[in-house]
């Protein structure tokens, strides 16, 4: 006859592995927390270094040679028959942070009129590249708040609208 050792109480009887006691769970529990909590902070770190190294590139202007403004246009005219073609009346040209406006983008959101003096960077060359060449030719420019981080106004967009003929 087999005598049967008994097993500690620590152990499972199917593979003598340890069992993880309440102290121990609770403290596996806190570490995977803090793991996440670590990776979500190295990704909120990664999107802050990303959006600043946006900002400063956006911040600096670009050479409008005349080979870059036909560059710009062909894009243009491209993007624009396109969204023609669907129907639409609008499209989204420009997207960036509120930064790369003097006042956070307040003037944008509270619908000013003056809401083109506070922009600074590529975003005001965008609006005097519209002023320019596009507003001449009908085209509008709409600028607006399309990211509300924590309630607060964050990126801004500009679209161009344009009318449908009338039948």
């Amino acid at each position: 006859m087999e005598t049967l050792t008994p097993q500690p109480s620590s152990a499972f009887a199917s593979g003598g592995t340890p069992f993880m006691s309440a102290a121990d769970l609770a403290s596996y529990a806190a570490s995977i927390k803090s793991a996440r909590a670590l990776r979500e902070r190295e990704g909120l770190d990664r999107a802050d270094k990303a959006q600043a190294e946006l900002i400063k590139r956006l911040s600096e202007t670009v050479e409008l040679t005349p080979e870059k403004v036909q560059e710009i246009t062909a894009t243009l005219l491209h993007r624009l028959r396109v969204a023609a073609e669907q129907g639409r009346k609008e499209l989204q040209v420009m997207r960036f942070p509120n930064a790369l406006c003097t006042d956070g983008a307040r003037a944008i959101n509270n619908v000013e009129a003056d809401w083109p003096e506070t922009l600074t960077g590529r975003p005001r060359q965008a609006f005097e590249f519209w002023r320019d060449r596009l507003q001449p030719s009908g085209y509008g420019l709409r600028a607006m708040i399309v990211d509300w981080p924590h309630g607060m106004p964050g990126d801004v967009a500009f679209f161009l609208t344009w009318d449908a003929p009338q039948p």
